[in-house]
C-alpha cells in the first residue's frame, strides 16, 4: 500500500539549508520530513523548559513541528513543502513575530 519514494533514482532533489548546513532532499518533501530524513528529530524547543520537541502528527494539528523558514518563525514544518534555496532553522522557544515581510503582505492581499 505504501511505497518509499525517497530512494527512487528519478526523484529530483532540492538544496536546502538546515541550521546552516546544506542538504539535498527529495523534491516534494515537507520541511518536517526533510528534518527527519537528515537525522534531526527535534524541530524546536519549548519556551519554559527548553525540552526538545519534534514532528508528531505530521498533518497540521499538533503544532509540535514549528520551525523558522526563511527568517519567518512559527511555520508548521509538516505543512510547508521544501523548495530550492530554503533556509530552515530549528526554533528555540516561541518564535518572535516581527514586521510582516513583503512576501507575507503580498500573500495577504495587502
Amino acid at each position: 500500500m505504501f511505497q518509499d519514494v525517497s530512494q527512487r533514482a528519478d526523484r529530483a532533489t532540492v538544496s536546502i539549508t538546515i541550521d546552516g548546513v546544506i542538504h539535498q532532499v527529495p523534491e516534494g518533501y515537507t520541511v518536517a520530513a526533510a528534518l527527519l530524513a537528515t537525522g534531526r528529530n527535534a524541530s524546536r524547543s519549548t519556551l519554559v523548559s527548553g525540552q526538545s520537541r519534534g514532528p508528531y502528527c505530521l498533518m497540521g494539528v499538533c503544532y509540535e513541528c514549528l520551525v523558522e523558514v526563511d527568517g519567518i518563525p512559527n511555520r508548521q514544518g509538516c505543512m510547508t513543502e521544501v523548495r530550492d534555496g530554503m533556509a530552515i532553522r530549528r526554533q528555540q522557544g516561541v518564535g518572535v513575530v516581527g514586521q510582516a515581510t513583503e512576501q507575507q503582505e503580498v500573500g495577504d492581499g495587502r
